[in-house]
């Protein structure tokens, strides 16, 4: 609507300069803290989630092919290698952010049926509102706790489940343990894969426990992220992939090594010396993972 007054020249110079401008951030209180919605200076349609301030997903819906963030690459990997290229899977996604991944699979392998997990029912309407799902894709959210969503999924219905559950930039305590895993394994279907983002910092005693967590339900583990990482001298990010079936460590350890920050895999038994002898987790001895250092989404 046009305002009185104004001139229809005057109201085009104004749109002008908005698109020059490029989208406004989008601030709205969610369950989990404060969501912003932060435009990409360098794609059109382009956004950044951060709640709370802890960068949670990046999504460019002109090319949800794109991944920015580094976890999620490897995460894409790992999706990548699920099955022969184009071949539609199931997936289970815990923790849903702005549904990166969930968009890539269907970007990546059409027709494939997406269950999302996702507690934040608030964040949840947010991103459907300001990022539109494609109605074409198979994608169902349910707002809900990630293991009792687990629970609702059928026994060996799942090709793929990745887990990215972070509140208040920290992984649930329960989303740790041999019982979440057993959880887990018993919705992948025969030689399904498990894949979790995991955050840690020195001296990675949650990492190391992870590990031995996944070993515990798992025989196939393989264990990728930035060298820094794996050497303990900061804080970040680190992929576990796990299955019943032996993984395709050589391709994985090509593609994490040559991202745009190069990545490291570990397996066999350089990963079990990784471990350090750390004793797996139960739901009894299970806390939350470590409280991300102030620097670390500087």
């Amino acid at each position: 609507m046009q305002r009185r007054g104004a001139s229809s020249g005057g109201t085009s110079a104004r749109r002008r300069a908005e698109r020059k401008k490029g989208p406004e951030p989008v601030v709205e209180q969610v369950d989990g803290g404060l969501a912003e919605l932060i435009p990409d200076p360098d794609r059109p349609r382009g956004w950044t989630l951060l709640v709370d301030g802890a960068p949670q997903s990046h999504v460019d819906l002109d090319d949800p092919a794109h991944l920015s963030f580094e976890y999620q690459r490897r995460l894409g990997h790992v999706a990548d290698l699920a099955a022969p290229p184009g071949r539609p899977l199931q997936v289970v996604h815990l923790g849903g952010g702005a549904f990166t991944l969930a968009r890539y699979i269907a970007a990546t392998r059409p027709r494939s049926t997406q269950q999302i997990v996702e507690l934040d029912a608030s964040l949840v309407q947010l991103v459907r509102r300001q990022l539109p799902l494609d109605p074409g894709a198979r994608i169902r959210v349910r707002s809900t706790d990630a293991r009792t969503g687990l629970a609702k999924v059928p026994d060996g219905w799942a090709d793929l489940l990745i887990a990215d559950v972070f509140s208040g930039a920290r992984t649930p305590a329960h989303l740790t343990s041999t019982e979440f895993l057993a959880e887990v394994r018993r919705v992948l279907a025969p030689g399904g894969r498990y894949t979790a983002n995991l955050a840690d910092g020195p001296p990675l005693a949650h990492i190391r426990a992870q590990v031995a967590t996944a070993a515990a339900v798992f025989p196939e583990l393989a264990l990728a992220a930035d060298p820094t990482v794996l050497r303990g001298r900061r804080f970040g990010n680190a992929v576990l992939l796990a299955s019943d079936l032996p993984l395709p460590v050589a391709e994985l350890t090509r593609r994490v090594a040559s991202d745009p920050h190069p990545g490291r895999v570990e397996h066999g038994r350089a990963l079990v010396d990784f471990t350090g002898g750390a004793a797996a987790v139960t739901d009894a001895s299970a806390k939350p993972s470590p409280v991300p250092p102030p620097e670390a989404f500087r």
